[in-house]
């Protein structure tokens, strides 16, 4: 799939030196894209913070509450709010660790998957939106140098 006809204007301002600044791109491109996710996932009661707790819950990995915080960079007492409302909702429960008997792992419910599988869908169709401009290689390449910026 290639470059779509939605092409966005570009801001006058980004001819400023700062309109090539990396970490101003990204924040403008994860400040339209949380406006776009969380339209769509509010649908499912979720926003983008619940719905990566959620995914990892699904994932199969068994995150610790630990793991959680600092894969997705948020304070401890953040993920706890976050588990607390899944599980109260049916998504996601505690459970004893494999690993660590002491550490209290956070796996998806069947219901939980159910409900991740329909919002990931919805998610798809809004990265393709805003990533609509690049073609399926520039895609990917964007996620490999993403990637490779963060963990090497």
């Amino acid at each position: 799939m290639g470059p779509q006809s939605t092409e966005v204007e570009t801001p006058r301002l980004s001819a400023a030196k700062i309109g090539s600044d990396v970490g101003l791109l990204l924040a403008k491109l994860h400040a339209t894209g949380s406006l776009l996710n969380n339209k769509a996932l509010a649908d499912y009661g979720l926003r983008e913070r619940s719905f990566s707790v959620l995914t990892l819950a699904c994932s199969g990995l068994e995150p610790t509450q630990r793991e959680l915080a600092d894969f997705l960079s948020l304070d401890p007492s953040q993920v706890v709010s976050l588990v607390d409302d899944l599980e109260h909702r049916g998504l996601v429960k505690r459970a004893q660790g494999k690993q660590d008997r002491r550490a209290k792992i956070i796996v998806s419910t069947t219901e939980g998957r159910r409900i991740h599988n329909k919002a990931r869908a919805a998610l798809e169709v809004c990265e393709q939106t805003q990533l609509a401009a690049l073609s399926e290689e520039e895609n990917v390449q964007l996620r490999t140098l993403l990637k490779k910026a963060l963990w090497g």
